[in-house]
């Protein structure tokens, strides 16, 4: 069960007062369009710089109310004492919650539970957002289909890092059979409407950071999402820079094959739902085959292969295979037509 210290907050922004409460206040303040929602363990070094952020973008346009929701997911390096001092000097809604039950997905969901805005968006603790990136979120819900999941590009925030987990892409596109959902759109820059949240339901707590298979706690959202007709859309502006530190090749491939893992369980979960994911675990496998006579590789400039993604899917689809068997899905996580959606707060 997650715990707010709507105490602590307050005994540290009681002088100035244009520094809000953090909890009670909040219940009395008009509902914000946005609910920037981090999740974060143990990146006390990089919480501050993204927190810091996403302050500089929604002061940049201040006439669109904003909140700010931070889950600490049972860090031991220092977070709430940092997370204190940020609520401390922050002149913008602050909503600090805890989530001792491990992983990513389950940080969401209590994110997701406290956050009031209209528009949910995810930010990694990791993940620095562009001084636009608020103006970009509202031109896009004020133009486009509220009913979708939408997410925006992801750059590389320190050269110094390997080139993996971003999108770089510039190209708007939607989510098809065709694509393969991995990556179509990052969870660490993944948006939605609060009624597309409340018709999907929770994260499921099996997949992401911190829990078994590891991973693909977003990409289960999405193939859920896309299972209830809401469309994924990528768009090349709501831009973050992501600082993920990751400059060994072994890092990287200790992530790939996380990946790969958390994959090959989200294969055997829709097995029947949306049994066009192993299409492309087969031309995967096909792609493997091929390295063996001077095909290409999953990355040619990281040089990482096909055979790690096939390898690890097996065994991210049996380990599912376990985990059904003794800690099945949410009930709420898939609704029948026109049943009512579940209430977030």
């Amino acid at each position: 069960m997650a715990v707010e210290h709507p105490a602590k907050a307050q005994k540290h922004l009681r002088a100035p007062a244009a520094r809000h409460s953090v909890a009670a206040s909040l219940s009395e303040a008009p509902e914000p369009f946005a609910s920037f929602i981090v999740c974060t363990r143990n990146r006390v070094r990089s919480l501050g710089a993204s927190i810091r952020s996403i302050e500089t973008a929604c002061h940049a346009h201040a006439a669109i109310r904003s909140e700010l929701v931070v889950v600490d997911n049972g860090s031991t390096d220092g977070t709430p004492e940092e997370l204190a001092r940020l609520a401390a000097t922050t002149t913008m809604p602050i909503t600090l919650a805890t989530e001792p039950r491990p992983g990513l997905a389950a940080a969401r969901n209590t994110g997701m539970g406290r956050a009031r805005g209209r528009i949910l968006v995810f930010i990694d603790d990791d993940c620095e957002v562009d001084r636009n990136y608020l103006a970009d979120l509202e031109r896009h819900y004020a133009n486009g289909d509220a009913r979708v999941i939408r997410g925006g590009r992801v750059e590389l925030g320190d050269p110094a890092d390997l080139p993996f987990t971003i999108k770089r892409s510039k190209i708007a596109a939607r989510l098809t059979r065709d694509v393969h959902p991995g990556g179509f759109v990052l969870g660490c820059n993944m948006t939605m409407h609060r009624d597309v949240a409340a018709s999907i339901g929770p994260f499921d707590e099996r997949f992401g950071a911190g829990a078994p298979l590891k991973a693909a706690e977003d990409t289960d959202y999405l193939v859920r999402a896309f299972q209830l007709g809401i469309p994924v859309e990528y768009v090349p502006d709501m831009i973050v820079h992501h600082h993920h530190g990751r400059r060994l090749r072994a890092a990287i491939e200790e992530l790939h094959r996380n990946y790969s893992l958390g994959n090959g369980g989200l294969c055997l979960k829709h097995l029947l739902g949306a049994p066009w994911l192993l299409k492309h675990f087969g031309w995967t496998v096909r792609s493997a085959c091929g390295e063996v006579f001077g095909g290409a590789r999953f990355d040619p400039k990281l040089q990482l292969s096909h055979w790690p993604i096939v390898s690890m899917n097996i065994v991210g689809a049996a380990r599912f295979a376990r985990l059904a068997m003794t800690n099945p899905a949410q009930p709420t996580e898939r609704r029948r037509p026109g049943q009512a959606a579940p209430k977030l707060r």
